[in-house]
């Protein structure tokens, strides 16, 4: 039997029964879930996000798992539907004044109390330890206990005043009953995101119609058919000609037939100082002595 040397085997070492099943011990797991980022493991440090299940992430871990494009990377439960940054809220905690974390540890030799938390509810000021239930609010982020909220009914927010709607509260790390309505909620949601409001027919087709005819409209005016046009225009035409060959013949060569006649600086009443700047006034104008000969001074000219 093996049993050289005198050795005396128990019965527990021959018989094997059934084997007992792990009791998870709660205390340790609420540890896990409250003071421990869900993708990374690490730490939890400001800037802390949530999702839309209500598990706490560093932001900076969510980031890394989002860039995170190679072949091997693992997509776990935790993370999975966590598809872009909008996905998770940046939380707004209340710091725990009584918490000193590692602040009197220099020496390695102090016990660490875990059941003392970082943040407390900024209404009530119950901590945030997993043995109080604790939600947040999707609009703008800030924490509070689930008492606070029952307690105080308000439709907005406590701390920053914003609104809000049932659909918004989402609770942290909750029982397995929560985790399955915080993901019916959220796939409702993002199924409304997904579907764009349509226009009916009726309104897409008079849309059509009514652009169709802002588009034929100057393409018409600018073409001038008479079919087109109508007698209005035609009319006008006829009206304008006579006026456009009075001005021509009042200007003559100053403007242009239809426009206004040009003024001479001479004619006006302006100072003689203002009339010598042009090259109309006669003290710019030259005599026939002054004025210099076309031959070009070059050296083939010599």
């Amino acid at each position: 039997m093996g049993c050289d040397g005198g050795t005396i085997p128990k019965r527990h070492e021959l018989v094997k029964g059934p084997k007992k099943v792990e009791k998870v011990d709660k205390d340790a797991e609420l540890v896990a879930q409250w003071n421990y980022c869900t993708l990374s493991q690490e730490i939890l440090r400001r800037p802390i996000v949530a999702c839309e299940l209500g598990r706490l992430y560093n932001k900076d871990a969510v980031i890394e798992f989002l860039l995170d494009k190679s072949a091997e990377k693992a997509l776990g439960k935790a993370a999975s539907h966590i598809k872009s940054m909008k996905s998770v809220t940046e939380l707004k905690l209340s710091d725990n004044p009584a918490w000193e974390g590692d602040r009197g540890n220099t020496k390695g030799d102090k016990h660490d109390d875990l059941q003392r938390a970082r943040f407390i509810c900024p209404v009530v000021g119950l901590e945030m330890n997993g043995r109080h239930r604790f939600c947040f609010l999707r609009c703008c982020g800030c924490v509070f206990s689930e008492r606070a909220l029952k307690e105080i009914k308000a439709e907005v927010c406590h701390t920053c005043g914003a609104a809000f709607q049932e659909d918004d509260v989402i609770v942290l790390n909750g029982t397995k009953e929560d985790v399955e309505t915080l993901r019916t909620r959220m796939e409702a949601r993002r199924l409304r995101a997904k579907q764009k409001p349509r226009k009916p027919k009726a309104a897409e087709s008079a849309s059509k119609a009514d652009s169709s005819e802002a588009l034929l409209a100057p393409s018409e005016a600018k073409s001038g058919k008479p079919g087109e046009a109508g007698p209005e225009p035609q009319e006008k035409r006829g009206a304008a000609g006579p006026r456009s060959a009075a001005n021509g013949a009042s200007s003559g060569k100053a403007g242009k037939p239809g426009g206004p006649p040009k003024r001479s600086i001479a004619d006006s009443e302006e100072s003689e100082t203002y009339k010598s700047l042009f090259t109309t006034h006669s003290s710019a104008k030259r005599s026939k002595e002054e004025s210099a000969h076309w031959v070009t001074h070059t050296s083939y000219c010599f």
